[in-house]
């Protein structure tokens, strides 16, 4: 609902003297040119820009909006820039404690407003995926007739989330998680602003660096970090954020690790060659350390994958699936949950037999393309659906395995120059055995001759 005479009041003390806020809270921008992050979406003309009255005049009004994206990315943010710009009538709502009672009730001041004095209303509703879809019905008719112009925020899948409806009459707008550099900018400016710190505390680079890896691109997770590790060390009569001080603070220790850096590759390979050579509780030190400084886990989960055909391959078929299906969970749930998934495929993929003849075997094969080795494709082989492809001999001789009663047909498929190229040589390990078979059975009853 629209604030009270109490909430004016405290919004009002809080603005003279901020220093009981949160410094996130304090640090929030104040125009959409203070926002960090999202440039995307504050290009000149931008659904937002519009919203707080940039070029909103003539017949197009300003749309209503879905901001969709990781938290800390910024969502309440912008609406609260909205807020403070914006010269039309605002409202918040929260799906966790608001119903259809409330939408309606802020509907029906709306119509008022518009209609007695000419204010238009912005309704920001945070968390709409907690709405049910009778909820989310309740807002159809003002969006669709613009009594209302909604802002509304999710971290999940509007897709999933949010009506069909509801999307079609709403900009979908994407926010996309911060950057290292983007979180940076907003640490340095809270310990020098007169709203942040002030100057009263230093933040060296190792430190800086931790909270860095301790935000996973959540602005309000660092803010809150840098806070807590500020006042702890001011407690202590100490002007620079040590280290050890912030450990202590947040209760997490530091791990030497550069995601951009030779240490990002260090570790993920030593992730990739422990899983090589099945020494599972290795591989789990390394991802232990990937997670724990905060690697994307989407990184993590294609490296797992790549690793499942590299070097495991047929003798072990399940574990290209395991992968791919930890990547699909790892990219739906995020951390910290993601964190059991990609344990288990790595466990999984350790533990599998080895084989590296997959690996081997394109390469082989792309090699000898690479040096000319191709050739035209045999003429009973080539495409023979078209028109005139008949008078051209293609298709003709051709054997349909289907009608052999082993399903195999002795003749050659490969190009002239490569008929007695062999690529895949099966191990026995795992799985492979099978394939092994199988290859020598077929490869005898092609007639093929030994290279």
């Amino acid at each position: 609902m629209e604030p009270d005479l109490f909430t004016a009041a405290a919004e009002e003390r809080q603005e003279k003297d901020p220093t009981g806020s949160p410094l996130a809270v304090r640090m929030r921008p104040r125009t959409l040119d203070e926002v960090v992050g999202q440039q995307h979406l504050l290009k000149p003309g931008s659904p937002l820009r519009r919203l707080v009255g940039e070029g909103a005049s003539g017949p197009a009004g300003p749309s209503s909006v879905i901001l969709w994206g990781p938290p800390g990315t910024g969502k309440t943010t912008l609406a609260y820039v909205v807020s403070k710009a914006t010269n039309k009538r605002f409202v918040e709502l929260s799906a966790i404690t608001a119903g259809v009672k409330e939408v309606r009730a802020v509907i029906d001041g709306a119509r008022r407003a518009v209609g007695g004095y000419g204010k238009e209303t912005v309704l920001f509703l945070d968390e709409i995926h907690r709405f049910s879809k009778a909820q989310q019905d309740s807002l159809l008719p003002a969006v669709e007739n613009r009594w209302v112009t909604l802002i509304a925020a999710t971290t999940e899948n509007p897709y999933f989330s949010v009506i069909s409806p509801l999307l079609s009459r709403s900009l979908l707008l994407t926010l996309e998680p911060l950057t290292d550099e983007d979180v940076r900018g907003l640490l340095r400016r809270a310990l020098t602003d007169d709203r942040g710190l002030g100057g009263a505390v230093t933040l060296p680079e190792d430190t800086e660096e931790h909270l860095l890896r301790i935000a996973g691109g959540d602005a309000r997770r660092a803010l809150t970090a840098l806070e807590a590790a500020a006042g702890a060390a001011l407690d202590k009569g100490e002007s620079e954020i040590a280290l050890t001080t912030l450990e202590e603070t947040v209760d997490r220790a530091a791990v030497k690790y550069d995601r951009d850096g030779d240490q990002h590759y260090d570790v993920a390979s030593a992730l990739i060659k422990s899983i090589r050579g099945s020494d599972v509780d290795a591989a789990l030190h390394y991802l232990a350390r990937m997670i724990e400084a905060g690697e994307d886990p989407r990184f993590i989960a294609r490296r797992l994958m790549i690793s499942a055909s590299e070097d495991i391959g047929l003798a072990d078929p399940t574990a290209l699936p395991t992968a791919v299906a930890a990547a699909q969970a790892v990219a739906m749930i995020g951390f910290p949950e993601a964190a059991l998934t990609l344990s288990h495929a790595t466990i999984a993929l350790a533990l599998a037999p080895k084989s590296n003849a997959a690996t081997t075997a394109i390469g082989a094969a792309l090699e000898d393309v690479r040096k000319g080795l191709a050739g035209p494709v045999p003429p009973h082989l080539r495409d023979s659906h078209y028109k005139g492809a008949g008078k051209l001999g293609h298709g003709q001789g051709y054997v349909y395995p289907h009608d052999l009663p082993e399903g195999i047909a002795a003749q050659q498929y490969a190009p002239d120059a490569l008929k007695d190229r062999e690529y895949y040589t099966p191990t026995r390990h795992g799985a492979e055995a099978r394939y092994a078979d199988a290859v020598e059975w077929t490869r005898k009853h092609l007639g093929r001759k030994r290279s």
